[in-house]
């Protein structure tokens, strides 16, 4: 069985920020309506407060669930109505948090949530072991006599298969009192990162002086003066160095929360713990991080176009995000970004497009930036009978153009998952998540591409695009590599320290980026960037950017050419939640994850991409 409580589809995009203008500034049809949710504080008090007096009853269950199927159907059905109200509490106290990280009052609200929580996993700690007192034939019976609990049969069966990993009634006890510390790393590093880590003063070559926040170095990381980069890149990576003691002693405490779950359960390693509940093979992992190893090749091909393209002689990790095209800047106003975002999405029929300006129009998604509001960009699906929501910081460049549309694939995977699923079967696994994302990505490449005849237009969208390739595909396994390293270091016993951590992503880094044979030199301060990186707190999530960036290239290329069935396939495959396994549903979609040919396809695709941008700069006579 699932756990109880706080479903939340929440999906991540780090990106930073640049200008920031406090929240009452915003313009009101670009914030988002969290009154879908609850109309007023009050309101939802009086939620809270009545899931909180219901909570208790759960007790009335305990020894009678494998009395009758009527007793297992009406346990179910409760937790069930509780864990839908839960999500969207939770949902309520976090965007608003969200919305202004300095405001302690929804951070309080969250933390009371929390405990609440808690004390209800406790509650439900004996129904697992409870259920597995009897045979699974007699809850297959119990099926077979009531038909309401036909939905709850997947997680049943799960439950079943997965019997040597649930613990005695008392150890579940222990074990859900265990989430009260839970994410505690996580909060603290959010917190400090984001909100109390002071940030330095540097002066630019024209000596102006700026403070070096998240967003100004988002910006300045991305300027044409090379000088000004490397003033940015020294201060911003030299300033984390200043607290890698910190940043370490928090990674530290979430592998270790990983590994003391993992070992709870008696999984053999927190990798384990982590994928095989969700059924996804741990050789997909691997053979991700292998295959990505064995086409370095490809990727150093990118980073010598990208050389060739800045005119350097020596490229280094700093000029990676310099723009390679002069007088080149693709900029959208939050309404361009629309109708292109509506048209690029066209293919996927009418009801699709229609829910998407739904989405814009009625104020589904916050915007813009603002003092103290998060950084990043996510979906948030939890609240099932409401709709998604969008975070957003939209500065008008075109990977805001692309994080729109990353972020409404997440938006409509819910919206499909929810409306046809009913609750128990409608939350989707990681693993696929990102596909829906990452689709709407090829689609809106793919679109610009068709609609540019300027060649320099064209060569800026090209590079964007293989940006895509090195931030999605390559960098998210650098990412899974360094995330897999560090729980191995762990689990034999090795305390993981700032300097420790900054020379196993150091190594790993100079390894992707061909640092020994100077394809690009990795500066040592970068080496304290896995102390920015915030989903290294999330518990093996990162790899499934790249294994979703390579099913979503495939299934895209069956729409994009027109095949017939694809489209249908497709939508049914973001309408199936989570009704069947992940690597079930994307074969039924028309992609099998279990070999080798996505990845190889999304290498081909990469490397076509590659002999366009070079025929051009042959074509232009560029050296």
């Amino acid at each position: 069985m699932k756990k109880l409580l706080l479903f939340n589809l929440v999906f991540f995009l780090a990106i930073t920020v640049l200008g920031q203008k406090e929240r009452n500034a915003i313009e009101y049809k670009d914030k988002w309506d969290l009154s879908h949710l609850y109309s007023s504080d009050k309101t939802w008090e009086d939620a809270r407060d009545k899931i909180v007096a219901e909570m208790p009853k759960i007790d009335q269950f305990k020894g009678k669930l494998t009395k009758s199927s009527a007793n297992l159907l009406a346990c179910l059905e409760f937790s069930t109505k509780l864990d839908k109200e839960a999500a969207r509490l939770y949902m309520y106290t976090s965007m608003n948090s969200d919305q202004d990280t300095r405001d302690m009052k929804f951070m309080s609200m969250q933390q009371s949530l929390q405990q609440i929580f808690t004390d209800y996993r406790t509650r439900t700690a004996f129904i697992e072991p409870e259920l597995l007192t009897v045979d699974w034939k007699v809850i297959e019976g119990f099926i077979k006599e009531q038909k309401g609990l036909a939905v709850y049969k997947k997680d049943l069966y799960d439950l079943f298969m997965k019997k040597e990993h649930t613990l005695s009634e008392p150890e579940e006890r222990i074990l859900a009192r265990s989430s009260m510390i839970a994410g505690v790393a996580n909060d603290i590093y959010g917190t400090f990162k984001d909100a109390e880590m002071p940030s330095p003063e540097i002066t630019l070559s024209d000596n102006t002086k700026i403070k070096l926040t998240a967003s100004a170095f988002n910006k300045l990381r991305t300027s044409p003066n090379r000088v000004d980069r490397q003033i940015a890149f020294e201060a911003f990576w030299k300033n984390f160095a200043n607290y890698k003691a910190t940043y370490g002693q928090m990674l530290y405490g979430n592998v270790k929360e990983h590994i003391y779950h993992a070992q709870s359960r008696k999984y053999g390693s927190a990798i384990e713990a982590s994928l095989s509940p969700k059924y996804i093979p741990l050789a997909i992992y691997q053979s991700l991080i292998d295959n990505v190893n064995k086409n370095l090749p490809a990727f150093h091909r990118y980073l010598a176009i990208k050389k060739r393209m800045l005119g350097v002689d020596t490229l280094k990790y700093l000029d990676l995000y310099a723009p390679v095209v002069k007088n080149v800047e693709l900029k959208y106003n939050y309404n361009e970004a629309q109708k292109i975002v509506l048209a690029a999405l066209a293919p996927l029929g009418s009801e699709y497009v229609k829910t998407v300006a739904k989405a814009i129009n009625e104020r589904w998604i916050d915007v813009y930036p603002n003092t103290g509001k998060r950084s990043g960009a996510y979906s948030n699906g939890g609240a099932f009978d409401v709709h998604p929501y969008i975070l957003m910081n939209f500065n008008e460049s075109y990977s805001d153009v692309s994080t729109m549309a990353h972020e409404l694939g997440h938006t409509m995977h819910s919206y499909f998952s929810n409306k046809t699923q009913p609750y128990p079967l409608s939350h989707y696994t990681t693993f696929v998540a990102e596909v829906a994302s990452t689709f709407n990505e090829v689609l809106l490449f793919n679109y610009m591409i068709k609609n540019v005849k300027d060649d320099d237009i064209k060569l800026s969208l090209l590079m964007n695009w293989l940006d895509g390739f090195k931030g999605t595909l390559f960098r998210q396994t650098q990412f899974a590599e360094f995330e897999k390293k560090i729980h191995e270091e762990v689990e034999k016993g090795k305390p993981l320290t700032g300097d420790y951590l900054s020379e196993l992503y150091g190594d790993i880094l100079k390894k992707y980026y061909g640092h020994d044979q100077k394809i690009c030199v990795i500066d040592d301060y970068i080496k304290i960037e896995w102390a920015n990186i915030p989903h290294f707190y999330m518990n093996f999530y990162v790899y499934q950017y790249s294994t979703s960036f390579t099913a979503s290239m495939s299934l895209a290329e069956k729409v994009m050419n027109n095949e017939p069935g694809a489209v249908e396939k497709y939508l049914k495959f973001l309408s199936s939640g989570g009704s069947d396994y992940p690597i079930n549903l994307l074969k039924n979609a028309g992609v099998d994850m279990t070999t080798s040919v996505p990845f190889e396809k999304t290498i081909q695709a990469m490397n076509k991409v590659m002999d366009e941008i070079e025929t051009i700069l042959d074509k232009k006579g560029k050296k």
